[in-house]
């Protein structure tokens, strides 16, 4: 869902960030080459994009300040492929601090944004503040499982599984009235019109399965539809 707070936000992007950067100190260049949850991607892959992606969303924070859009990524898609080949082959030595030094520039970029800023027009997706503030959570989050440094899909907090089932529904196909309900925290959440489907589990796993992750545990309501697109 949408409706986490400015201040709840804040609170979440900090304690993600935090949680991040207590995960590199161990690092090693055989853990940077190893493989990630995401299929085809090493560790180094995922850090060096949470890198990017976190540079290119705490820029439109910084310019929307200033009342300026910017593009997401110079260069576009294109460029943003082109720097995680070069960037996760680099040493340990190279990669950790780099993306520490990224994470200085993100907690820059954010903290100066106050409660009047999050409807300031941004570029991404020619949204608002807030929007980017959003997308930055959920790259935070997810690929910091997906570097699987020990922090997985079943520890996502229940505000960004909330966040992320209403943000990824569209992802169920047309042609089905999907109804998800957590068996943990009894959170419940329909999506779509066609044939009913009743889909159970914890929270975390409703949320990984939407992101396109394997649940730690199965869902309940098989057989479950194949998503669409990233909304």
């Amino acid at each position: 869902m949408t409706d986490t707070t400015p201040v709840d936000l804040q609170e979440a992007l900090a304690a993600g960030q935090l949680r991040l950067r207590s995960l590199l100190p161990g690092l090693t260049d055989e853990a940077l080459r190893a493989p990630s949850v995401l299929p085809g991607w090493s560790r180094g892959h995922v850090l060096t994009h949470l890198e990017g992606v976190g540079l290119a969303l705490a820029r439109q924070a910084r310019y929307a300040l200033r009342g300026t859009l910017i593009d997401v990524y110079d260069g576009g898609r294109a460029a943003r492929d082109a720097a995680i080949e070069a960037g996760h082959r680099r040493p340990v030595q190279q990669l950790a601090p780099a993306l520490a030094d990224a994470l200085d520039e993100v907690e820059a970029s954010w903290s100066p944004v106050g409660p009047d800023d999050w409807e300031r027009p941004v570029r991404y997706r020619d949204g608002v503040l807030r929007d980017a503030a959003l997308a930055w959570w959920r790259e935070l989050e997810i690929h910091t499982a997906d570097a699987g440094l020990g922090y997985g899909t079943q520890d996502w907090p229940v505000p960004l599984c909330t966040h992320l089932v209403g943000f990824l529904a569209p992802r169920i196909p047309e042609g089905f009235r999907v109804t998800l309900t957590a068996t943990d925290t009894g959170f419940a959440f329909s999506h779509g019109a066609g044939e009913p489907l009743p889909v159970e589990g914890r929270l975390t796993d409703i949320a990984a399965w939407l992101a396109g992750r394997v649940p730690s545990r199965p869902l309940i309501g098989a057989p479950l539809p194949v998503l669409g697109n990233w909304p």
